[in-house]
């Protein structure tokens, strides 16, 4: 077997075990059955999997999932896929769903990078949120970084006309870098000059108070499917 075939994919996360609370224990366990898709190597129908024809958006690194249980509550007309590899955080936003009664949003958990390679069709994404992605600071370690080119490019092909990609990052750095990227992709097009307000349906979390608090500015860019 070739050196090439035994090499591994670079990933941008570190799969860690992680503790569970009980609550997110018993979440997981209760809840994943019915809220969770498995990981599929073709294209899967979201409409089917939702139960109705809604706009779609998909939700990259949902972490413990109090942001996409805040938006998916806000917008009730609209369906989230939330992929995140972490099983507490996982068990952390299916408690929300429980808690909220929330009937839009189910899980993958599993690579976003292979999540949107394989199971999202090209043109059915109303929008895709990428929240506070790991910054990956050092520089040996950016090839790390989610948003590189290729995977910007799979997102913007699986974006209905119009459809929207919205990242915010408090690593200044990191921000400059997705602007760039962005730009360069020529299936999008900015919503404004540079960085974006932060639109009114991403809440505030507790980690960017943190960070405000510290002088840390958080940058959002939000560009469009031409």
């Amino acid at each position: 077997m070739s050196i090439a075939l035994l090499r591994r994919p670079i990933r941008s996360f570190v799969l860690r075990q992680g503790r569970f609370s009980p609550a997110q224990r018993l979440a997981y366990d209760k809840l994943l059955p019915r809220f969770g898709v498995q990981y599929s190597p073709e294209p899967i129908d979201l409409d089917a999997i939702f139960g109705r024809a809604n706009p779609k958006v998909l939700e990259v690194g949902s972490g413990m999932g109090e942001t996409t249980a805040a938006i998916a509550s806000a917008q009730p007309n609209q369906d989230f896929l939330a992929v995140e590899v972490h099983a507490p955080g996982i068990g952390g936003l299916l408690r929300l769903i429980e808690r909220q009664g929330l009937g839009n949003v189910r899980i993958v958990r599993h690579d976003a990078v292979e999540v949107v390679k394989h199971m999202i069709a090209p043109g059915v994404l109303a929008g895709v949120h990428i929240f506070f992605p790991d910054p990956w600071q050092k520089k040996r370690h950016h090839k790390r970084r989610l948003l590189q080119p290729d995977f910007v490019h799979m997102l913007a092909q699986r974006l209905a006309a119009d459809g929207y990609i919205h990242v915010a990052t408090d690593w200044e750095e990191y921000a400059a870098a997705i602007l760039a990227t962005f730009r360069a992709e020529a299936l999008l097009v900015n919503t404004v000059r540079d960085y974006a307000p932060r639109p009114s349906y991403r809440p505030v979390t507790k980690f960017e108070r943190r960070g405000l608090a510290r002088g840390h500015g958080v940058r959002d860019v939000v560009f469009r499917r031409r």
